[in-house]
């Protein structure tokens, strides 16, 4: 996952390939939720809410809950697939107990266009968004399935995860953009240092 700027107007970019995923991208390689108007757009940009929905209500205790469970996600994830015994039992406890909330509840209304579009009956809370993730960080690591493509960039000094998806499972960078390139660029660069050499 590559994540642009923090600063406004907020470019984030995801392709993590799960929501919980996401959030770990947003503390590399430094703090991008750093305020509220940057988790909003996270939260945006992540597919949380539909677009539009209106997240004035958003205050400095929703980055607290968002970097709390990240920092939890974080833990079980780096131990995923792990003996029970090596399982961080805290982050554990915290991470269901959070999917416990009931997630934002979406409603069919007619759009613009006369199309059915996607919106939320209220506005959503901090713990029903909160929800959405850890239940997608829950479902993750239970599914052994989705867990099996779990990877973790092998750009340097990147320890963003994500969910391999590609044909053959074969991709390696977060980001075919970002590390993936930076990788092209230095492969580039030790053969030209080997032929002049």
């Amino acid at each position: 996952m590559a994540l642009g700027t923090a600063t406004p107007p907020y470019e984030l970019r995801f392709d993590a390939g799960r929501s919980c995923l996401d959030l770990l991208a947003t503390a590399h390689p430094a703090e991008r939720l750093d305020d509220v108007g940057a988790l909003c757009a996270w939260i945006r940009g992540a597919g949380l809410v539909p677009d539009g929905t209106a997240l004035g209500h958003a205050d400095a205790s929703w980055l607290l809950g968002f970097r709390e469970l990240r920092a939890y996600v974080g833990l079980l994830v780096r131990v995923g697939g792990a003996p029970e015994a090596a399982c961080p039992e805290r982050a554990l406890l915290r991470v269901n107990d959070v999917a416990h909330a009931s997630p934002p509840a979406p409603r069919a209304v007619c759009g613009e266009d006369g199309h059915l579009v996607r919106e939320l009956a209220d506005p959503p809370s901090c713990a029903a968004l909160l929800a959405l993730v850890a239940r997608d960080a829950v479902e993750l690591l239970t599914d052994p399935v989705a867990w099996a493509a779990v990877r973790e960039c092998e750009g340097d000094n990147c320890p963003l995860v994500y969910l391999d998806t590609s044909r053959g499972r074969r991709r390696r960078w977060c980001s075919s953009e970002v590390c993936g390139n930076r990788e092209r660029v230095a492969r580039h660069r030790r053969r030209a240092a080997l032929a002049r050499a």
